[in-house]
């Protein structure tokens, strides 16, 4: 039982034990989180959700919807195309969806809980979120179809200038933070609800917000996937399983930029009671339940933007991006400086 024990406490075994917690943890999320959507937005238009498959001791029809999709989607056949590069073809789902999940690596779940401590994590953030593109512009070349690549190619030109814009408001997060470390930004923020980011930061938490949401290709940003101007984008020609990977890394990038914002932004792990209540208030005490309290708020949000905005033009979406979001930007990095040469707001501790 001892040499047991001795290597489960091996640092390298105790990886991969989280590693595989988080990454079922987070299939488990996508496969509820779009029943949860499907009932919210159904709740929002006066209609009823998922019903048929099943319910739990009578309550909540329905609930086991989530696991008939995935039994649907595993048994239908995976067509590829006479012509498409079969090789990409196949790969092209799986390149979208590991950096949705590797990215889970460097996220701090609770002050004791993080995979990966490493003091570059937001870098190692913006390394992995900016390659899920590739899956989607291989996916679109491999299928030998103008729809797929036209489709590949607006999605590409959208996420690059939402990007941008979101790599510029966290250069407002590490000034304010002093730290590229995710933990470190999460208790600089301790102290209560004032002195979260959100306070000091809120034009940049707005632009992040937007430009999640268009990051994610989700309404009202989804003109990349409008079937009703390209047939359904560049996993047109996609089905089964390869088809499910695609959705998978949409709601594992929904769900890690719900994360992100909570820890950028809104403190993390930290509760918002810290500071208000006795140190010994369970209430007051920094645990995973406030992270997953606001990464499901900011699911929530998700939804709610989905049954509510009509879809954007494409032109629209472009020039919000440049000539709106990466200006705001700007202007409020400059103004950071300026609170941090006058020792206002996340600055006046260190002054």
């Amino acid at each position: 039982m001892q040499p047991l024990l001795d290597f489960l406490a091996l640092p390298v075994v105790q990886s991969t034990i989280w590693i595989l917690v988080v990454t079922i943890s987070v299939i488990l999320a996508v496969a509820f989180s779009v029943l949860f959507e499907r009932k919210i937005i159904g709740w929002m238009q006066l209609r009823k959700g998922p019903n048929r498959v099943g319910s739990l001791f009578g309550f909540w029809p329905g609930v086991f919807q989530a696991f008939a999709d995935v039994l649907k989607l595993l048994i239908k056949e995976v067509v590829i195309p006479a012509r498409a590069n079969r090789v990409l073809f196949s790969a092209a789902p799986i390149i979208a969806l590991v950096p949705a999940l590797a990215t889970w690596a460097v996220v701090p779940l609770s002050p004791e809980l993080v995979i990966a401590d490493i003091d570059a994590g937001l870098l190692y953030v913006l390394a992995l979120t900016s390659t899920g593109i590739y899956g989607v512009i291989i996916a679109g070349w491999a299928t030998n179809s103008k729809y797929a690549m036209l489709g590949a190619m607006r999605c590409g030109a959208q996420i690059i200038a939402y990007e941008i814009a979101m790599g510029f408001a966290l250069v407002g997060v590490v000034m304010a933070a002093g730290s590229l470390n995710l933990g470190e930004i999460v208790r600089q923020q301790s102290g209560g609800m004032l002195t979260w980011n959100i306070i000091w930061l809120f034009p940049l938490a707005i632009v992040y917000i937007i430009s999640g949401v268009a990051e994610t290709n989700r309404a009202p940003f989804d003109v990349a996937e409008g079937e009703s101007e390209i047939v359904a984008g560049f996993h047109v020609e996609y089905s089964g399983i390869a088809f499910a990977l695609f959705f998978l890394a949409e709601y594992a990038n929904m769900l890690l930029i719900s994360a992100l914002i909570a820890v950028f932004f809104f403190g993390g792990w930290l509760s918002p009671f810290d500071g208000y209540l006795p140190a010994d208030n369970w209430l007051a005490q920094p645990s995973f339940l406030w992270l997953g309290i606001k990464l499901s708020a900011f699911m929530f949000l998700y939804f709610w933007l989905r049954a509510t905005f009509p879809r954007y033009r494409y032109d629209q979406i472009m020039r919000l991006g440049w000539k709106v979001l990466i200006p705001v930007t700007l202007v409020w990095i400059a103004v950071e400086g300026v609170m941090a040469y006058c020792k206002v707001g996340p600055w006046r501790v260190a002054g």
